[in-house]
């Protein structure tokens, strides 16, 4: 990783002062071994010889993912993107969406089955803001509604913002009375945007299409093209490490 990213990291990562005692890597190599595992998808115990023992990796990486540190991370960058791009630092709008991860034996006992998808696994429930930045990821089996998910999803984006979240725009998926309710009671109003009548198969939908922007970008990292992870948190927390690797690239290469 450059130097100038990891000027920007290192205060977030250093849950304990670089000089201590009982630290035997340095941070930045531990940081390097998880993008590399979020990157290619190997296994833990498969890291290179040239990066730390996997077992001080994923101790580091527990430490991380408990603390939610990539959280703050993403969303401090996701201001700083916004306002260099003469954008208010919060959103006012955003859009929710879900995708199904093919679920491993290692995540085999929270998988659920998604009859639309035609495939078992997890689903990890997503909010974008128009930028496709990310703001907020619930996880749970592939069973599950989207639309049972919008009251939790507003309330962590509203967290984030800090209540300025007036709009949030959702597919088909999510009609009803309940979740423009759930999204309500979050002071959210909730658009579902629709085909226009006679269209068929794929349409590149306004404002819709920035969401399905954001998957590619989490899919281009093999770590998320299935679910690996024996816990949900680990999968909620690494879409927050990939985003952290692709914004931290981003500013880098406009830099």
């Amino acid at each position: 990783m450059k130097d100038d990213e990891w000027a920007f990291v290192a205060p977030y990562l250093a849950l304990l002062r670089e000089d201590a005692p009982q630290r035997r890597h340095p941070l930045r190599a531990l940081f390097n071994a998880l993008r590399y595992l979020g990157h290619t998808g190997c296994q833990w115990r498969y890291l290179p010889h040239d990066l730390p023992l996997w077992a001080a990796v994923y101790q580091q990486w527990t430490r991380w993912r408990d603390a939610r540190v990539f959280e703050d991370i993403v969303h401090d960058l996701n201001e700083l993107q916004r306002m260099l791009l003469d954008r208010p630092a919060t959103p006012s709008a955003v859009i929710l969406d879900g995708r199904v991860l093919q679920s491993t034996p290692e995540s085999g006992h929270r998988a659920g089955y998604d009859g639309g998808k035609r495939r078992k696994g997890s689903k990890a429930h997503i909010a974008v803001d128009t930028l496709g930045q990310l703001l907020s990821v619930v996880i749970t089996p592939a069973n599950a509604q989207e639309r049972d998910q919008v009251g939790e999803l507003c309330e962590r984006v509203q967290a984030v913002t800090g209540q300025t979240v007036q709009v949030g725009f959702v597919d088909q998926g999510y009609t009803g009375e309940e979740a423009e309710y759930a999204a309500a009671v979050h002071d959210i109003d909730l658009q579902v945007v629709k085909k226009l009548d006679g269209q068929t198969g794929f349409v590149l939908l306004p404002r819709r299409w920035v969401v399905e922007r954001s998957f590619a970008w989490l899919s281009r990292f093999r770590r998320l093209a299935r679910d690996y992870e024996r816990l949900s948190s680990t999968l909620q927390q690494l879409h927050f490490v990939v985003f952290t690797c692709i914004m931290l690239a981003r500013h880098s290469n406009s830099a």
